[in-house]
């Protein structure tokens, strides 16, 4: 048995992972959440980080990271200052060492990751955010409607110190890694992800029929395939 600590991506929470969870204790799992400070201004990885070791300091040493997404760029940081048994990249964006995501990613133009245009905004106080039918195409694109509208209506304000600040990663943690890739992914290119996941973790990425968050299109897929890497 795993303890699988679950660690969201943008404008998500711990809300995103009730379809998973459920299908992770069937498989005699446990799995622990947290929600990010993801509307802090100020909160980058090292804050993400401290917010996901004590939601899960009742873990032992077989914790399982998850990290979806924009949870890539915390859980090497996880993994880094606590015991991980491994690390779990869910359609998930890639850090590298004392570099910022933001110089990393103008580098990789294909990575896909949509912005300003295609249905997120700036509020006055300049957190993102996302009009709700465009978040459903784009996250949600494999979802029924019903759940795609739901999820859409969870979604928070994301601020972007996280990409913008110099990684507070030093070296890439001993635990090691796996990368599930969505083959309709419209967030994170599947493309970008095949060629990433050998060059930066020097794995070949397992790939689901799912899109961006097979957690809520797929979660008996999903938890298939995390329970074969506990």
């Amino acid at each position: 048995m795993a303890t699988f600590g679950l660690v969201h991506g943008a404008y998500h929470g711990s809300w995103c992972w009730e379809r998973l969870i459920p299908r992770l204790r069937e498989r005699g799992h446990d799995a622990l959440t947290v929600d990010l400070p993801c509307e802090e201004p100020d909160a980058g990885a090292a804050r993400y980080a401290e917010a996901a070791i004590d939601a899960f300091a009742s873990a032992n040493d077989d914790l399982v990271l998850v990290g979806h997404s924009l949870g890539g760029l915390t859980i090497p940081v996880i993994a880094e200052r606590r015991p991980a048994a491994r690390m779990v990249f869910l359609c998930a964006m890639l850090p590298e060492p004392r570099r910022a995501y933001d110089d990393v990613a103008r580098e990789s133009p294909d990575i896909g990751l949509p912005g300003p245009g295609y249905g997120a905004f700036q509020d006055p106080p300049g957190t993102s955010r996302w009009q709700p039918e465009a978040a459903a195409s784009w996250f949600f694109s494999d979802c029924d409607a019903e759940t795609a509208a739901w999820a859409a209506a969870h979604l928070r304000g994301q601020c972007w110190r996280i990409t913008q600040e110099v990684s507070p990663l030093t070296r890439w943690p001993d635990a090691p890694s796996s990368y599930l890739l969505g083959t309709h992914d419209p967030v994170i290119n599947p493309r970008w992800s095949r060629r990433a996941a050998p060059a930066l973790l020097g794995v070949d990425p397992i790939e689901l029929d799912t899109g961006h968050s097979p957690f809520l299109s797929a979660p008996d897929v999903l938890a298939a395939a995390l329970s074969s890497l506990a």
